[in-house]
């Protein structure tokens, strides 16, 4: 069975069609202007491709795994071949098992739930939160964040030379950092846990929409990562990897979808016969639309050539760190170093600016969306920060007042959506605000920065 999708040869540009690309929002000074999407690491805008594959396939939908019916077996069959599909994509070995989950936060802690019995964990403090926190009924080992890759892989061999050696280890690390773009040495992390008889789980959420991820070839043991930051909407995810611990854990949702056989007890009970397949993993009615949007995602960026997607994105990579470069006032957040190699994805701050202030200018001022905050790995900026611990807000941090050090940071990131105008749009917003300051005065309202409207303009 089929359905209808978008050509495979549709004419893609660079950067790729996404949806929103002619948005246009207004400005607190007056006019509007085409909305300049930097916010990739949060949540990428969706490939017009994914959209328009989704939009055929819409008429079609119907109930998965369950219907007798034309529209329902033909969505199952949809369901099931965009797990092959996402297998194809991850490099997954003959015997992995592809979930489907909600997101990475989800997948991670899926896993967590799989862990046996008196698992060590070991996590850098550098993680994002949805890799950091899972882990809350294992024994967890927090690593300090490291200053070069090779110290990431000793730091992970003297834990894991410390450790217990005839219990099970799982070693979590992610690809890219969110804050800093930066990559991680994966492949050499992993053949460290595997030396010590420990197993690893990536964390690709920010690798996977940048850079192919081969899990046979990073010999991982299981990779996460989401849907909406991957050019598809929706709200899925995936954790893709070995399937023992999942087969010998509990399912992680009790109910339809994840049972094979339930019948009564004499005694009144009830026993159940659990799915020993991915389904084990996926009670309840599955959100196809979100799965097969994934799998569209990763169509288009594997027709696309990710060899041509990742040359283009390293050279807005290179534009904006040389752009921020020519601002003294402006430090760029690093971990491994100015040069390390890095995904689209940069974090800074400007000194004598509160950096809510200054994002918040250059959304209102310039059309411009970047994030500020702590970016849901409040160990990790503050490291870089140099800053005691806060009372934060969701994902955020207090405010310093005007002209004093920021307690959070601004980060501004982009992929294969990112038009060349809007690079050069937030270089030179930034160029303006750091000379010229901004044109409105701003504020705090209910936890966001806004413009002061009843303020005069300045």
């Amino acid at each position: 069975m089929s359905v209808p999708t978008a050509a495979a040869d549709q004419a893609i540009c660079a950067p790729l069609p996404v949806l929103g690309a002619d948005v246009t929002v207004p400005l607190v000074t007056g006019g509007d202007v085409t909305y300049a999407a930097l916010d990739y690491a949060a949540s990428s805008p969706a490939l017009q491709r994914v959209w328009d594959d989704v939009a055929a396939y819409a008429p079609y939908y119907g109930s998965v795994h369950r219907g007798a019916g034309y529209l329902s077996q033909l969505s199952t069959d949809l369901f099931e071949s965009s797990r092959v599909t996402v297998a194809e994509f991850l490099g997954c070995r003959a015997d992995d098992q592809v979930v489907f989950t909600r997101s990475t936060t989800d997948s991670l802690n899926l896993l967590a739930a799989a862990l046996p019995a008196d698992c060590q964990v070991f996590v850098y403090e550098t993680e994002h939160h949805a890799s950091l926190l899972p882990w809350r009924d294992a024994r967890v080992t927090y690593l300090d964040a490291p200053r070069t890759p090779d110290q990431a892989v000793a730091t992970l061999e003297e834990a894991l030379a410390a450790r217990d050696p005839h219990g099970p280890a799982l070693v979590c690390v992610t690809g890219a950092s969110n804050v800093t773009g930066e990559l991680w040495p994966v492949r050499e992390l992993a053949a460290a846990a595997h030396a010590h008889g420990a197993r690893i789980v990536l964390d690709a959420a920010q690798l996977a929409p940048h850079h192919p991820v081969d899990i046979a070839a990073l010999d991982v043991d299981w990779v996460a990562f989401s849907g909406h930051k991957l050019y598809a909407p929706f709200g899925s995810g995936v954790l893709a990897g070995r399937a023992d611990w999942l087969v010998d854990a509990e399912p992680y949702l009790a109910g339809g979808g994840a049972s094979r056989k339930v019948a009564r007890r004499a005694d009144g009970g009830v026993d159940v016969q659990w799915h020993t397949t991915a389904a084990r993993h996926e009670a309840g009615s599955p959100n196809v639309i979100g799965v097969y949007s994934i799998a569209a995602a990763c169509k288009a960026l594997t027709e696309a050539g990710f060899d041509r997607l990742v040359a283009r994105e390293q050279q807005l990579v290179t534009r904006v760190r040389e752009g921020l470069a020519d601002v003294p006032e402006v430090k760029v957040l690093s971990l491994f170093g100015d040069d390390a190699p890095r995904v689209g994805v940069l974090s800074f701050v400007v000194e004598g600016w509160n950096s809510s202030h200054f994002a918040a200018a250059l959304s209102a001022e310039y059309g411009i969306g970047v994030r500020d905050g702590l970016f849901c790995a409040h160990p990790l900026v503050r490291t870089l920060l140099g800053s005691e611990p806060q009372d934060p807000g969701e994902c955020g941090a207090p405010e310093a007042a005007p002209g004093e050090r920021s307690l959070n940071a601004i980060r501004v990131s982009f992929g294969a959506g990112t038009p060349d105008e809007h690079i050069e749009r937030f270089l030179g917003a930034v160029r303006e605000l750091v000379g010229e300051g901004a044109r409105w005065t701003y504020r705090t309202e209910e936890g966001r920065c806004v413009p002061d409207r009843g303020a005069a303009q300045v």
